[in-house]
């Protein structure tokens, strides 16, 4: 007898969710990683700024110049800059809309994730 991966631990059948909250708590993974990337690439970008401006002053030269070796190293990473705050912007709002279909559809199953079951720790021990 095969068992259903959504049936309870007494075998009853636990309510599928519908719709978006389906696919929230994967896009809420998701959008977290990708946010937590994109950070990460924000920093090593400002830490790569920092280096780019440090390095072109050493020879006497002042990065806020408006010569066009100073213009190229300020702009250097523009895109990547600018394509990852896209992503962030868009990871944050995907992370918000999935946790706001996992809370609405955890608010309509009216019982909770757990079907509204009262476990105690003697329960957990068996």
């Amino acid at each position: 007898m095969e068992e259903n991966a959504a049936s309870g631990p007494s075998g009853e059948e636990q309510p599928t969710r519908r719709g978006l909250a389906r696919y929230a708590r994967s896009v809420l993974i998701a959008a977290s990683v990708a946010a937590v990337v994109c950070v990460a690439l924000l920093v090593i970008i400002f830490l790569l700024d920092t280096f780019n401006a440090t390095v072109y002053s050493v020879g006497g030269n002042d990065i806020s110049d408006n010569s066009q070796e100073s213009r190229d190293i300020r702009g250097l990473y523009d895109g990547a800059r600018t394509g990852s705050i896209f992503f962030l912007v868009a990871a944050v709002l995907a992370g918000a809309v999935a946790g706001w279909a996992l809370f609405r559809g955890r608010r309509q199953d009216g019982n909770g994730v757990d079907g509204g079951e009262d476990v105690d720790f003697d329960d957990l021990g068996r």
